[in-house]
């Protein structure tokens, strides 16, 4: 396989059929060192650091992979308002955070008006620090108000490119083609986006991944966030297998070699699937961390999956040792995403 990594490192693309081969890889050791070398190119040994604020885990929509479906009726339910969500930022400001991740489930309950002024709020009492949206579908007018508002970046993964395993993870109420089109929208306003795909999710195929990797290609992303499927209870998916975490870390160098610029973080579900996972993730090619600044109260129940493991802000010094240790070092910066235009 060492001539489809280096072939990949060169050119930063492959045949669909290589693609797959390093999926399945055994012996990761040389894509993983390719990776590394590419990241420490453009990033250095820099880990970004945002804090995450999960807002409301009320939602509208009954994915069948996810915790917080609107069909679970044993969950507790809550949401913050601006006050919470504002002493979650001045907290993680102290910490010396500068980039703030507001998410939560596709819940109406929170007016455009009233996300605009919380928003506007974050960026009123932090200039400096950059404010992140993960709220799911929108309109476009709703988009460029939380735009105006002084939002810079928008996550959105699209979960599944293929539009038949889409259709078997949604309801029919739920289309791919309107998750591609809220990401168009996002780019087309002029966010940071991010994109990313489940590893493992239930019915999936290799075709399935490399068509995951063949419309990041063409959505050209700023952020990347993938992460193994892990099972939640009360969800038809309940009782499937989980994904696997060698071929994530797999996926997470491919990533960093197709996509050398973008941010890639080593995501929770990573640390849920192993407990060395967060630092496995960075060992093969991410750069980013998210501890979590959401209220203690409320932490566990924004429950996407089983066992969920988050990394809490509280932990953050504890954090920077263990990223020390292999090599890394945890900066306190807004971490904003290069571009070809940056290295020249």
């Amino acid at each position: 396989m060492k001539a489809t990594i280096d072939k990949l490192f060169r050119t930063g693309d492959a045949s669909n059929e290589e693609l797959k081969a390093l999926m399945d890889l055994c012996d990761n050791e040389g894509l993983k060192e390719a990776a590394v070398a590419r990241r420490k190119e453009h990033y250095g040994t820099a880990v970004y650091i945002r804090g995450l604020i999960e807002f409301s885990n009320h939602c509208r929509n009954n994915c069948f992979y996810c915790g917080i479906m609107a069909a679970q009726k044993d969950l507790r339910r809550y949401r913050l308002g601006q006050s919470e969500i504002l002493g979650c930022c001045n907290e993680g400001y102290k910490l010396g955070l500068r980039t703030f991740v507001l998410q939560s489930g596709e819940d109406n309950e929170y007016s455009d008006e009233a996300l605009c002024n919380i928003i506007y709020s974050i960026k009123s009492s932090h200039p400096d620090c950059a404010v992140a949206l993960s709220i799911g579908e929108k309109s476009r007018a709703s988009y460029q108000a939380y735009f105006n508002a002084g939002a810079e970046r928008y996550l959105l993964r699209h979960e599944t490119a293929s539009p038949g395993h889409y259709a078997r993870l949604h309801p029919a109420s739920m289309s791919l083609e309107n998750r591609k089109r809220c990401l168009r929208d996002l780019k087309d306003i002029g966010y940071q986006v991010g994109s990313g795909f489940m590893v493992g999710s239930p019915f999936q195929t290799l075709d399935d991944l490399v068509s995951d990797l063949r419309f990041l290609q063409e959505l050209q992303p700023d952020m990347i966030g993938i992460g193994p499927f892990i099972p939640a209870q009360g969800t038809p998916f309940a009782h499937m297998q989980a994904g696997s975490l060698a071929r994530t870390l797999n996926l997470i160098s491919m990533l960093r070699l197709m996509f050398p610029y973008s941010l890639i973080p080593s995501t929770t579900s990573l640390a849920s699937i192993s407990p060395q996972g967060r630092l496995l993730g960075l060992e093969a090619g991410a750069n980013v961390l998210m501890p979590n600044l959401s209220p203690a109260s409320v932490r566990t129940l924004y429950s996407l999956y089983d066992h969920k493991d988050a990394l809490s802000a509280s932990g953050l010094e504890i954090l920077k040792k263990e990223v020390s240790g292999i090599g890394y070092e945890v900066v306190a910066c807004r971490g904003d995403v290069k571009s070809q235009k940056d290295e020249n």
